[in-house]
């Protein structure tokens, strides 16, 4: 595809863009930061682009792949870690929704169902809780990405059949 090709195809698609971004975030000024920057990214990977993609789909995933980008990152800037040796305190973000007696109790519950678990279980969890992304979990506590994910979703279930009474 030519670069004026894709260029007109990309204005074409602004209005869409910025109706998929506002969607997204549900705020008018970070839907059109996002469009800005999903128009950037395009621009500069535009050699990435092969023709007999569809090029609407590529361009909406890109979007959406930024978007989830700066969520993660978000979440993980409003996350207060537990640097306590023995890991005591549940990695709440900032926000933690324990306004009310029964959020409070609630989240004491949770950690002190996560607080019963092993070392091996907890210690993955607490991190993947705390915005971790499993790479990063793997390579902070030197085990296999496999056994990682499969510790994390152990302890979920577990936590799970513990806490059924809260659904």
């Amino acid at each position: 595809m030519s670069e004026s090709n894709l260029k007109q195809r990309l204005l074409g698609l602004q209005g869409n863009l910025l109706n998929f971004a506002y969607q997204l975030t549900s705020n008018r000024d970070a839907a059109q930061d996002l469009v800005q920057d999903t128009t950037l990214k395009v621009l500069d990977n535009e050699e990435k682009y092969v023709d007999n993609v569809n090029f609407k789909g590529w361009v909406f995933t890109i979007m959406r792949n930024i978007f989830i980008n700066r969520y993660r990152h978000q979440v993980r800037c409003a996350t207060v870690v537990d640097t306590t040796e023995d890991l005591y305190h549940l990695n709440l973000s900032q926000e933690s929704g324990l306004d009310t007696p029964e959020g409070s109790f609630a989240a004491r519950e949770i950690t002190e169902a996560i607080n019963g678990f092993s070392d091996e279980y907890r210690v993955p969890f607490s991190m993947y809780i705390a915005g971790y992304k499993y790479s990063e979990i793997a390579e902070k506590i030197s085990l296999p990405l496999g056994t990682v994910k499969s510790r994390i979703f152990f302890a979920r279930k577990r936590l799970q059949s513990m806490l059924k009474d809260y659904r």
